[in-house]
């Protein structure tokens, strides 16, 4: 980021305080995307639940449970989309954000149960595979790349985090129905049945794959953990590079969501007036600032000044 831009920010008197702002005609959209494309995916799921029965196939029935996920990812960002349009209140003071990362959260272990119930039924079926009614194969594959275009289609200029997760789920649904088209065209010419429950594998290991690792990041997340993105020391070097700075202590930081990151730190100066003081916060500010930082709380101490906190 440009020291210009950064600049921009530091002395817009208080809009430092306020997470990023959601222009409601914004949201209003954002929570009616996810809406079409959320109901898109239940009337879809519904469909490839009844074709993966009618067809016989293993595969279809473990992407319908990925769609099935997908709907919860869609519903909850949705739901979550519209409760972040009321902003902060007396209850949460940082405003609704961390809820969509819940969400996720919960969808990742509902997942996992699926993955892992699809592999118990498709693992056995290595060694006694059945054929499926291959042209039904294609025939709902086909509908459920259609079906899941349509739905990313209309997340795909998304802005906020919700809408961004929700598209690239969408997307790897398209990735899945490709998979299982392709699976059905070779059954289709060849006979071979065991193509079947290999691509039930295949899409139940990206699920798993996929899904843990949400999980692990959502943990993070809720743990506090430092971003991976925020490179502490350099905060360090650029914050001690200030004029008057003699120290840093309690530095702590964290993010909300997955997007918004929130830091505070007690900077500890040494012969300055309060011209100056003011000066250095604004500095401060717009260093954490080029360094990815959102959100920050900077606390200034005098070097004769005994912390409390200091050796916490």
């Amino acid at each position: 980021m440009s020291h210009s831009h950064a600049h921009d920010h530091s002395h817009a008197g208080h809009s430092h305080h306020q997470p990023e702002h959601t222009h409601g005609h914004v949201s209003a959209a954002s929570a009616a995307a996810l809406r079409t494309a959320f109901f898109i995916n239940l009337a879809f799921t519904l469909v490839e639940v009844v074709g993966g029965w009618w067809t016989g196939s293993i595969a279809v029935l473990t992407d319908a449970m990925h769609d099935a996920g997908d709907c919860l990812v869609l519903g909850t960002a949705w739901w979550l989309q519209r409760v972040a349009m009321k902003g902060r209140d007396a209850h949460y003071s940082y405003g609704y954000g961390r809820y969509s990362m819940l969400g996720g959260w919960l969808t990742s272990a509902v997942l996992i149960g699926g993955a892992a119930l699809m592999l118990t039924f498709s693992v056995p079926k290595l060694w006694a595979p059945e054929l499926p009614h291959a042209d039904g194969m294609i025939a709902i594959a086909l509908f459920g790349l259609l079906m899941n275009s349509l739905a990313a289609w209309k997340l795909h200029g998304g802005k906020t985090l919700n809408e961004r997760g929700a598209y690239l789920h969408l997307l790897e649904d398209v990735l899945g129905w490709a998979a299982v088209l392709v699976g059905g065209i070779v059954i289709r010419f060849t006979g071979w049945a065991i193509v079947d429950p290999l691509l039930s594998i295949g899409i139940s290991a990206y699920i798993l794959i996929n899904a843990i690792g949400t999980l692990r990041k959502g943990t993070g997340i809720l743990m506090q953990e430092t971003p991976a993105d925020v490179d502490l020391q350099s905060v360090r070097t650029r914050l001690m590079a200030i004029p008057h700075v003699t120290d840093l202590h309690d530095q702590h930081t964290w993010t909300l969501d997955g997007s918004f990151i929130v830091h505070t730190v007690h900077i500890v100066v040494e012969g300055v007036d309060h011209r100056q003081a003011l000066a250095i916060k604004s500095r401060a500010r717009d260093e954490l600032k080029a360094l990815g930082i959102h959100h920050a709380t900077i606390e200034l101490e005098w070097d004769d000044e005994q912390c409390d906190l200091q050796h916490h």
